[in-house]
């Protein structure tokens, strides 16, 4: 098997991962809007369950509010899983398989660290144009606006915790990978199971790493996080505010997204070996 970084099917993962990030995204949008909000704003009227947060919010500011900030999101979502999804496929294509979790977390972390380091200035104008306080037309006009008045170090505010937090995907696909490959040796993984397994990926993941995506999200829209940090140390269990609907959010978007990714990649690479045997 060639070992280059390069290869279509390698592609065939990255376009397939993005596509499914983009649906899953899309149908589960509100729930990320409420996430953000709860990990920012502090103001009482969020308070209550999400879907009676979502009713306030939709009465309250309407429910194109709901969809504030969508097409960029897709955007940065589309270019950010697109360059996780090929450099961990890549990084597993170039290395002798050991097919060993720690070998799947490892590849996560690297792919994680690659997609920050690129992709932050994207995720810091999605954050704040969640929020009321900024207009921006475009993600374009986001990044600009951002650079104008804060330079380089704005665009890439949050960017610490966002290295911590490679550790999220990399414990996802770390438990779906192991999971995924014990589940197709007894010859059970079909959509429902890689809907289920992505799941209980993403809520392991996103449970054992809610306190620094809190403190990611406050950084990233521009507050000072000190205030944050004493209440927390009053009241630790200020650290999972908002973790509710981020699980809401991230589990279902998580599945949906594994979901479409497998049947994808499974469709493509099938039309392509059939594709060579005709041509042999």
């Amino acid at each position: 098997m060639s070992r280059s970084l390069l290869s279509y099917e390698t592609l065939v993962h990255a376009m397939a991962g993005a596509t499914g990030s983009v649906v899953g995204m899309t149908v589960f949008y509100p729930l990320d809007i409420l996430r953000s909000r709860l990990q920012v704003d502090e103001s009482d009227k969020l308070k209550g369950s999400p879907w009676e947060l979502l009713l306030r919010l939709a009465n309250d500011e309407g429910v194109i509010s709901l969809y504030r900030g969508l097409a960029p999101v897709l955007q940065s979502l589309s270019v950010s899983n697109f360059v996780y999804f090929y450099t961990f496929h890549a990084l597993r294509r170039v290395t002798p398989k050991s097919n060993s979790a720690l070998q799947d977390l490892m590849f996560g972390i690297l792919a994680g660290v690659f997609n920050v380091l690129i992709t932050s200035p994207l995720w810091v104008v999605n954050t704040r144009m969640k929020l009321e306080k900024n207009n921006y037309g475009s993600l374009v006009e986001g990044l600009w606006e951002v650079y104008k008045k804060e330079g380089l170090h704005g665009l890439w505010s949050g960017t610490v915790p966002s290295l911590l937090l490679v550790s999220n995907p990399a414990i996802q696909f770390m438990v779906y990978e192991t999971m995924k490959r014990k589940l197709m040796s007894t010859g059970k993984f079909d959509n429902l199971t890689a809907f289920i397994v992505g799941a209980l990926a993403k809520g392991v993941a996103t449970t054992l790493t809610y306190p620094l995506q809190l403190v990611q999200s406050r950084l990233r829209a521009g507050t000072s996080i000190k205030p944050l940090l004493k209440d927390i140390k009053s009241k630790p269990s200020i650290a999972f505010r908002g973790l509710e609907a981020k699980l809401l959010q991230t589990v279902m978007t998580a599945a949906l997204m594994f979901l479409i990714y497998e049947k994808l990649v499974r469709l493509v690479l099938a039309i392509m070996r059939v594709k060579i045997v005709k041509r042999q």
